[in-house]
């Protein structure tokens, strides 16, 4: 990898996205590379925006992605998309989760889920990719696995040997948990 790669990961709390950075720093660490790694934890208790910055290089002097920067956009929920659009360019490759989760204004009736601003915006993007990541794993029997679905897409982005991805991801659950995120992780490269 000659220039460094960045890649900025947003979600609500509670989708795991700090434990798919974690993977990714982790596998691109075991690869050879330098990593550095900042995130926004918000009101992620609370249903919050979550996000992470992890920039990979031979050399990473800085953890934080300037804006229109980002070479990957990864997000765990739809609206993210949207609030992340200025870290991106028109090359960014986005990868989005079609999972929508209200927000509090939408639960509370003040607003309504902007659907069409989604749709608009995703067409900007000739990169863009949505995923079924929560239907997929909602299918394999636990909807709490669609991070895995997540992260088994963008690893198909980095040069790494596949099980050096599978060893982070089961390092960091407990073992009844395995099976079910061997075949999550497979079944996102699949979606790639």
């Amino acid at each position: 990898m000659e220039k460094t790669k960045s890649v900025l990961m947003a979600g609500v709390g509670g989708q795991g996205i700090i434990l798919a950075s974690d993977i990714l720093s982790e596998v691109m660490l075991d690869a050879g590379f330098d990593v550095k790694k900042s995130e926004i934890h918000g009101m992620a208790q609370r249903g919050g925006s979550v996000s992470s910055h992890i920039r990979v290089g031979k050399v990473v002097y800085s953890p934080t992605i300037p804006k229109g920067e980002a070479d990957y956009l990864i997000c765990f929920e739809k609206l993210e998309m949207l609030r992340w659009l200025d870290f991106c360019n028109a090359d960014t490759h986005v990868i989005v989760n079609d999972l929508e989760i209200n927000p509090p204004a939408v639960n509370l009736g003040e607003a309504e889920y902007p659907r069409e601003l989604f749709e608009e915006t995703a067409k900007k993007f000739k990169n863009l990719k949505l995923v079924p990541a929560s239907k997929t794993a909602q299918d394999l029997g636990n909807i709490r696995a669609a991070n895995t679905v997540m992260i088994g897409v963008f690893s198909k982005f980095f040069d790494v040997e596949e099980s050096l991805w599978l060893d982070k991801i089961l390092g960091k659950l407990p073992e009844k948990l395995h099976g079910l995120n061997r075949k999550a992780f497979d079944e996102g490269r699949k979606l790639n």
